[in-house]
């Protein structure tokens, strides 16, 4: 006999989630799993409104499993340790990002790159351990291996630091792997959004020149004055992006949406970078001339392992780095995804789980 969502673990859970393609979130029931032995419970106190979170409610991917919690931007306290457990404690606040598992024996994993390891298992929309569906933090509690918690360092603002989970990491892991982290180079960042923009803070505190890269000529402002941006560019202004060619060393592009990358191509440099941290819903296409003539390279990145992720929270500790957001109760939820749909938020909406779900 199939349980359903309240009776598969002994621990009641309440949160809100979406159960068919219209996306629409409303109040759910379920359960959650009784700590174990190397397990940390939180009370979430906020989670960030990602990106991937409209995809997947929609069912945009094709893989989501309904009904479905969202959320992998989660900010939370401790309430609980399992025995195993000897450098957290209750009341701690920690943090949980998009994996909640992995294999641990594979290379990926023993390389401290637990978010390229084929078995990993993601916060929500994933197979658990135990053949049961992952719910996200758009909940009142969350139980995770220690393994995928880390420490929020004192000094970050909760709910401005719960996108960095999945934002901040995003871009910080490509400009560490790729080398894009060298003082005085210059990096393009395509789109100022959710991740555009804690990409452009990043860049800064190491050091680098930053131009975004956008469609709409009314953010220069907030991207040079607001965020500290060397300069912008309108990427549909031909004679601008003209202008412009072979002045870049490397590029993060964080548009999720289809665009056109040789237009970005012939930005770069000779052995300039392009990489991708954005996800379309439909292939992109691409002339490999552009490739082939400057030696350039496309890369990619998805989030970061946990020892990077918690890097990364020390990182935005040290340099003094968050999200900018909008705060918002639970029962905004469905305004805040229409919203997200029509990018209409600088630049995160956070959602005050805490206090929307105790009301």
């Amino acid at each position: 006999m199939v349980q359903s969502q309240e009776e598969e673990h002994p621990r009641k859970a309440f949160g809100w989630a979406a159960r068919d393609t219209s996306g629409v979130l409303s109040p759910f029931n379920f359960s959650r799993r009784t700590n174990g032995a190397d397990d940390v419970t939180l009370k979430i106190l906020y989670c960030g409104i990602c990106h991937s979170d409209l995809h997947a409610v929609r069912n945009d991917w094709r893989n989501t499993v309904y009904p479905i919690v969202p959320g992998h931007e989660i900010i939370g306290a401790v309430t609980e340790v399992g025995t195993n457990v000897t450098d957290l404690k209750v009341g701690d606040i920690t943090g949980v990002g998009c994996l909640v598992g992995a294999c641990h024996t594979c290379e990926s994993c023993e390389g401290d790159q637990e978010n390229y390891c084929h078995r990993l298992i993601l916060t929500y929309n994933s197979v658990d351990r135990d053949g049961t569906v992952t719910y996200g933090g758009y909940s009142d509690h969350i139980v995770v291996p220690r393994r995928y918690a880390v420490r929020v360092p004192q000094g970050l603002p909760l709910a401005a630091a719960a996108p960095l989970l999945c934002a901040g990491i995003t871009v910080y892991s490509p400009m560490k792997h790729y080398a894009m982290t060298e003082p005085g180079r210059h990096l393009g960042v395509v789109g100022l959004g959710g991740l555009g923009h804690v990409a452009v803070k990043m860049a800064k505190a190491f050091g680098l020149k930053v131009t975004v890269i956008s469609t709409s000529p009314a953010k220069e402002k907030e991207a040079i004055q607001g965020l500290g941006a060397d300069d912008f560019l309108v990427s549909r202004d031909p004679e601008k992006m003209k202008a412009s060619a072979s002045t870049m060393d490397y590029i993060i592009d964080t548009v999720s949406a289809v665009h056109s990358l040789e237009p970005l191509l012939a930005l770069l440099k000779l052995n300039g970078k392009l990489v991708m941290v954005g996800a379309p819903d439909k292939p992109l296409s691409l002339n490999t001339h552009p490739l082939l003539f400057g030696r350039k390279a496309i890369g990619g990145s998805m989030i970061g392992g946990m020892k990077e992720t918690q890097e990364m929270m020390d990182f935005c500790c040290k340099h003094n780095i968050t999200a900018d957001v909008e705060v918002i109760n639970m029962d905004y939820v469905n305004t805040a995804m229409d919203r997200l749909a029509k990018s209409d938020v600088k630049y995160r909406f956070v959602i005050d789980v805490a206090n929307s779900l105790s009301n």
